[in-house]
């Protein structure tokens, strides 16, 4: 199996995120009865490009970006991005904590422009639709407020790579880094991912399942709450 690269990101990753994560959310049946009618693929493809740098730019204090780069192209086949806890953002010498996966910073000129480039894009989502992760929010909220949590925000591989492990070592960066604070891990899985968090040693601590035929969709929504738990730190 190929040994991917593990790397930070940087706002010139943006149209390559753009098309690994738009397309791999597009998979899902659920994800994608959130765009208006006739919305394409290439259009939110589009747009994300459009999105990302602003994306990518703010936040820096408590996000973390990664990607997975195929060794021998040097192509993006995998994003992860991660969301640390307050009072975890920086190291014990007040350096940032987790410096390869801190996205470098742009200056205010960049950051005028990024924010231009994306409010001018489309995005066309049906809020009708977005209602029904309030009770996913709901959860998580209650999940995350009960301790401290690095969070695994978003993880999307293009279905072009799906089954060759590069999920697996995004997911597996991530537990070396809460390994080494002392602090566990904390996802929203979807059902095509939660066999790769239960094989890597997370244990599922809730999920909702919805009828989503209401908005167009097949009619199980499942979300599925999961926990990496660390040896603490002494």
């Amino acid at each position: 199996m190929t040994a991917w690269k593990i790397e930070g990101c940087t706002v010139a990753d943006a149209p390559a995120l753009a098309r690994n994560n738009m397309s791999a959310f597009w998979e899902d049946p659920t994800w994608i009865l959130l765009w208006s009618e006739g919305t394409t693929l290439a259009r939110l493809i589009d747009s994300a490009t459009q999105r990302y740098p602003r994306t990518l730019a703010s936040g820096r204090e408590e996000k973390r970006h990664e990607k997975a780069v195929d060794p021998a192209t040097g192509q993006l086949v995998g994003y992860a991005r991660w969301i640390l806890p307050p009072g975890h953002f920086a190291a014990e010498d007040g350096r940032p904590a987790w410096p390869e996966a801190q996205v470098p910073a742009v200056g205010d000129e960049e950051k005028r422009k990024f924010e231009e480039l994306a409010e001018a894009a489309w995005w066309g989502a049906r809020r009708e639709v977005g209602r029904i992760d309030d009770k996913n929010d709901e959860v998580m909220d209650r999940l995350l407020a009960q301790g401290t949590y690095i969070k695994l925000d978003y993880l999307a591989v293009h279905p072009d790579n799906k089954g060759k492990g590069i999920a697996t070592a995004l997911v597996e960066s991530g537990i070396r880094h809460a390994e080494e604070i002392g602090v566990p891990l904390f996802t929203m899985s979807y059902k095509a991912g939660r066999g790769v968090y239960a094989r890597l040693g997370f244990r599922e601590v809730e999920r909702v399942i919805q009828d989503d035929t209401e908005y167009g969709g097949k009619g199980e929504y499942g979300t599925y709450f999961m926990i990496y738990d660390v040896p603490k730190k002494e």
